[in-house]
């Protein structure tokens, strides 16, 4: 595909030819440039403080692209988040609240597939997919590795994979069976002479993490993580429910650093994986005509706030993200964005590099204002962060909630319980809710709009 690449025509264009037309295209008639490639990988549960232990993909996507110091998932759950990047859509909009919840909106991929996109799946879709003559591979995907709905998907070793519809056995560790799976569908694609769009979604680092054969003695002196919300004492500025949670006990903090180790640990075959699939674009030519997303569909408590494991809360450590864009045409040199962004807009800046107009749904906007560094970018005023926290590991439920998060501050109405406000430039750990501080009073307010403003078009939570 780095020889050729397929062309589109203006409307006007095309229906000259369907007329039979055979002079020459008019002037003012161009072919739209060259569209790139397009390759999103999603991690799973990966925290936005674990880069340093991908060193091959910090210095390969983050640091040769745009790197978002501040972004977020709209919905810190594996289904909603995912439905959220291949839509750009908030939850509330596109009915994957839990990862139960089916999911039947229209996406990115069916768009790219109708203009001649090449697609393909390789990992998780959505959440599980089932392997069976009944539930064939989604038409849009030209090739299709997906994690079946089998008790065998999921597992580190010697998973069962759909592969193109069939359950399939395999022997070998996860990560590198799927990675051989990317480089083999980049061998098909750079064939054919359609752009391409992959979605890579390993199952990694997700509990319970098992690493890569060698990879367990990994980081053997790893000092425990034991941050200043770490297994808080004083919990009053939090919601009833929190403040009833009761304090780790020893058994779940051992527990923690171990899952903390193995999680880290298998990172690390995450990160061989990226780093051969990029070689692998790069050896067909095609790595700098290739749009590389990073990104986690949440993050992942380890202790802070008590909460032993898990996510869904607005808090940090669930909702912030690693995430960054590589694409040289756009981003010559690599520097850092500080503002807040989200997995919404990972699907309307797809559109809008393919020369697609985006659906009217979509709720997120196009990052290309910030990957060509414009000093005055056009952007939202405010990100919304909702969830419906059910089955929640070591916590049940718990009532749903509603965050809005700009500039240095987030805050959040919880149904039925107290609102909080944190500044995160002061209070990273968000451990000081100021609510009720009279030195935030216009702070409040200005968020209680935004609130109230994004309430208009959604239910209250």
């Amino acid at each position: 595909m780095n020889a050729v690449h397929k062309l589109s025509l203006s409307a006007l264009a095309l229906g000259a030819i369907a007329a039979g037309c055979a002079s020459p295209l008019p002037p003012n008639i161009e072919l739209e440039p060259e569209r790139p490639n397009f390759l999103v990988i999603v991690a799973d549960d990966q925290r936005f403080d674990t880069m340093a232990y991908m060193p091959r993909t910090q210095e390969r996507i983050f640091n040769q692209g745009i790197a978002f110091g501040n972004a977020y998932v709209t919905t810190a759950r594996c289904s909603p988040s995912r439905a959220s990047i291949l839509t750009g859509m908030y939850a509330h909009n596109h009915n994957v609240r839990l990862n139960s919840d089916p999911f039947d909106q229209e996406t990115i991929v069916q768009n790219l597939d109708e203009a001649g996109y090449y697609t393909g799946l390789v990992g998780k879709y959505v959440n599980t997919y089932p392997a069976s003559p009944e539930d064939p591979p989604l038409p849009e995907f030209d090739y299709w590795i997906g994690m079946t709905s089998g008790p065998d998907s999921a597992a580190y070793y010697d998973p069962t994979l759909n592969v193109n519809g069939t359950a399939t056995p395999h022997t070998g560790y996860q990560t590198d069976i799927l990675r051989d799976y990317a480089v083999e569908f980049i061998d098909q694609a750079s064939r054919q002479d359609d752009p391409f769009f992959l979605l890579f979604t390993p199952y990694a680092p997700h509990l319970p993490a098992r690493p890569a054969p060698g990879d367990d003695q990994l980081y053997p002196d790893l000092p425990p993580h034991e941050p200043p919300n770490f297994n808080p004492a004083d919990m009053s500025g939090k919601p009833q429910w929190m403040q009833e949670l009761p304090f780790l006990s020893p058994d779940q903090i051992e527990s923690i650093h171990g899952d903390r180790r193995r999680q880290l640990q298998t990172l690390n075959g995450l990160d061989t994986a990226v780093d051969m699939i990029l070689d692998k674009l790069e050896a067909q030519g095609e790595l700098d005509n290739t749009v590389v997303f990073y990104i986690s569909d949440n993050g992942l408590f380890w202790g802070e706030q008590r909460l032993p494991i898990g996510k869904i809360y607005a808090y940090e450590e669930s909702a912030r993200v690693p995430f960054a864009v590589r694409y040289p045409p756009l981003v010559p040199a690599p520097r850092r964005e500080e503002t807040v962004v989200a997995n919404i807009d990972i699907a309307p800046t797809i559109y809008d590099l393919a020369g697609l107009p985006p659906p009217d749904f979509v709720d997120g906007m196009s990052l290309r204002p910030f990957l060509q560094n414009d000093p005055n970018p056009k952007w939202r005023d405010y990100t919304l962060i909702e969830g419906w926290p059910t089955n929640v590991a070591y916590v049940g439920s718990s009532p749903p909630f509603q965050t809005i998060r700009a500039g240095q501050y987030e805050y959040t109405e919880t149904e039925g319980d107290l609102a909080e406000l944190y500044d995160l430039a002061a209070d990273p750990y968000q451990l000081q809710n100021q609510i009720n501080s009279p030195d935030y009073t216009a702070v409040l307010k200005q968020f209680q709009a935004y609130l109230a403003n994004a309430r208009k078009t959604i239910p209250a939570p």
